[in-house]
């Protein structure tokens, strides 16, 4: 399960070709390892986000990304944060995990959620539907993917989605962890206590996550499952460097490639456990403090950085003690 992740979600870098993105991908990915991260996660998106670019910055497919760096890297887990349901039909997405498990050698985590980016499904004819009919073909699919991840043929005459005996062959090397990401204390955190190993909290602050600890242990009770099975993580966007003007310069580099104005820059500051390491580390505590079971963590202003990597994995291994 995951203690301490490392999430790559830029993909634009200074000084950098489109040719090399994909090098400077696999750094990323075995610099993580070697810092003792343990998941290695890339985002399921084709447009960047936004607050961390534009949408038409370099974004790659995520399974056929994971699948590489795959092949290099020894250790990690790897896991997309999160796979968009939307975009892909369950039985697929359960074939497309299995084979990143295959190509692994075991290693292979399915991260999923609802899906959000109205604007994705809309520029790339993916259907976007109410919140209701997204959270609706999430719990679908859950109920197809986890028993063909578990060598059962499936079943189902759902809404939104119909399988007949559907059949995952070879199955998984390894028993694939699922973790479900999103905040929403109703709908999301129930289906985490039903469904799956992991729950990723992706928004809200420190000072929310213990209000939604006591929502999934009230789910899990209501389940008749052990709170303890379910380990949670807390998705934190951070830019760390030696010194605080170290971490200035970092965000001027790559505000300067990404077109960013002092406005952005400043709003970065606010969004981004930002600093030196005494600052971030700090900040981290804090979160771990809350009782969350581990962290994951992306650099998105300075990843690229293969040292701010090494630095980063210092601190948040403290912080987890």
């Amino acid at each position: 399960m995951t203690r301490l992740g490392y999430q790559i979600p830029n993909f634009t870098y200074p000084n950098t070709s489109n040719d090399d993105i994909f090098g400077r991908v696999v750094a990323q990915a075995k610099a993580a390892e070697e810092a003792g991260f343990d998941r290695v996660f890339v985002m399921d998106h084709f447009y960047q986000l936004p607050g961390i670019g534009a949408p038409g910055e370099p974004m790659f497919e995520c399974y056929t990304m994971l699948s590489a760096l795959a092949q290099h890297t020894k250790k990690v887990r790897l896991c997309a944060l999160v796979t968009g349901n939307t975009y892909r039909h369950p039985t697929l997405l359960a074939k497309a995990v299995t084979a990143l498990d295959h190509v692994s050698g075991g290693r292979a985590t399915l991260g999923i959620g609802a899906g959000w980016f109205e604007l994705e499904h809309q520029s790339l004819g993916f259907e976007f539907g109410t919140f209701t009919d997204r959270f609706e073909k999430l719990e679908e699919s859950l109920q197809i993917i986890k028993p063909m991840l578990d060598g059962e043929s499936v079943t189902l005459e759902g809404k939104h989605y119909q399988v007949n005996d559907a059949v995952n062959s070879p199955a998984p090397i390894s028993k694939i962890p699922i973790m479900i990401g999103g905040s929403g204390e109703k709908k999301t955190l129930r289906m985490v206590a039903q469904y799956a190993d992991e729950s990723n909290l992706s928004s809200g602050g420190a000072d929310e996550i213990p209000r939604k600890l006591d929502a999934l242990e009230e789910h899990c009770g209501r389940l008749g499952r052990d709170r303890s099975e379910i380990k949670v993580t807390k998705l934190t966007m951070c830019l760390v460097a030696p010194t605080m003007e170290a971490a200035d310069a970092d965000l001027r580099e790559i505000a300067e490639v990404k077109g960013w104005d002092e406005a952005t820059m400043e709003f970065a500051k606010m969004v981004l456990i930002y600093g030196d390491p005494d600052t971030v580390g700090e900040k981290l505590q804090a979160l771990v403090d809350t009782g969350l079971d581990g962290l994951t963590i992306n650099l998105p202003g300075n990843g690229h950085k293969l040292e701010r990597i090494h630095l980063l994995g210092e601190i948040a291994d403290k912080a987890l003690g």
